[in-house]
């Protein structure tokens, strides 16, 4: 009888949440553990604890197919979690591998956005596209690019960091990475707050964020203003989308995808982002794929998207 079961495990860089995962994509049992104990042997004897009494739960290791995990800087291809900044070890963790041995099973692993990207294509709104690019709106931006149904890994499987796309190109914000310029540092969470911040240092406009002490504006409190029709918070958000809008555009000329879908918490924003995206993406488009893109949300449910993902990768295996 086909095992009916995988385990997705979704990495953060504070919590490791993890799943059981039904072929419908249904989360039968999850729980977490934290991910910042200094020793990757002790985390993963905590790991093996915690999710062997689920995998009990759902009868056995015996239903269950294989696990996928997405990771900072997973790779795909080697298996390796590979010189990551917001992890607590370090150097090169075979990450595959030692889940492999701790439970007998066959492991796969990836980076987060490309996880997410699998699993809206086995369990989301691009459920039967071939080629569509996942943005994940979040602290900082990532992407999963696929192509002809294949996520695009490249050849040392560190491909599709469009949230490190240069968009300012003079006096450019500095970016963690070390570079300056990169579209996270406009268009993530952290991005629109910056950008709520200089437009009101700039600006003498009226805004309800005056009342916020600029340095903990979220994006949150923006979104929150923009909703009663404050005026520089729509203006944010109308920058913003610009700013996504044509970054979609030249994505667009390098993939052709039939939709990118957009998913994390500046993703909520609904149409306060939707529609400058849209136009502005719409307006620097070539015109021979003018109307043919969709910008979509996704449709997995926030708290299961990144088990999900994770599990998603399992079921290739």
């Amino acid at each position: 009888m086909e095992k009916p079961y995988v385990i997705g495990i979704d990495m953060g860089g504070t919590n490791t949440a993890f799943g059981i995962v039904d072929a419908r994509g249904n989360v039968v049992s999850k729980g977490a553990i934290k991910t910042n104990n200094p020793d990757i042997n002790a985390y993963m004897e905590e790991l093996k604890t915690e999710l062997s009494k689920l995998i009990e739960s759902a009868g056995g290791i015996k239903k269950i197919k294989g696990i996928g995990a997405g990771c900072p800087n997973g790779n795909y291809y080697t298996g390796y979690i590979e010189l990551t900044p917001n992890l607590p070890w370090n150097g090169n963790i075979p990450f595959a591998r030692m889940l492999q041995e701790a439970f007998g099973l066959p492991a796969a692993i990836t980076n987060d956005a490309n996880a997410a990207a699998v699993g809206e294509m086995t369990y989301g709104v691009a459920r039967g596209m071939k080629n569509f690019i996942m943005i994940t709106l979040g602290t900082g931006i990532g992407s999963g690019i696929v192509v002809d149904g294949k996520i695009v890994y490249g050849h040392d499987g560190f491909a599709g960091e469009l949230g490190h796309t240069i968009t300012v190109r003079n006096n450019g914000r500095p970016c963690g990475c070390g570079g300056y310029g990169c579209l996270e540092t406009y268009a993530s969470a952290t991005g629109i707050a910056r950008t709520a911040r200089e437009m009101l240092e700039l600006t003498d406009n009226p805004s309800s964020l005056r009342s916020i002490e600029p340095k903990i504006i979220t994006s949150k409190d923006i979104y929150e203003a923009a909703k009663e029709g404050d005026k520089l918070a729509i203006e944010v958000f109308e920058y913003t989308g610009k700013v996504l809008g044509e970054a979609f555009a030249n994505f667009v000329a390098f993939s052709a995808p039939e939709a990118i879908v957009l998913f994390g918490g500046l993703a909520k924003a609904g149409d306060l982002i939707m529609k400058p995206i849209v136009d502005n993406m719409d307006k620097n488009l070539l015109s021979i794929w003018r109307g043919k893109v969709k910008v979509l949300f996704s449709n997995l449910k926030d708290a299961d998207a990144a088990v999900l993902g994770a599990s998603a990768l399992a079921w290739e295996i």
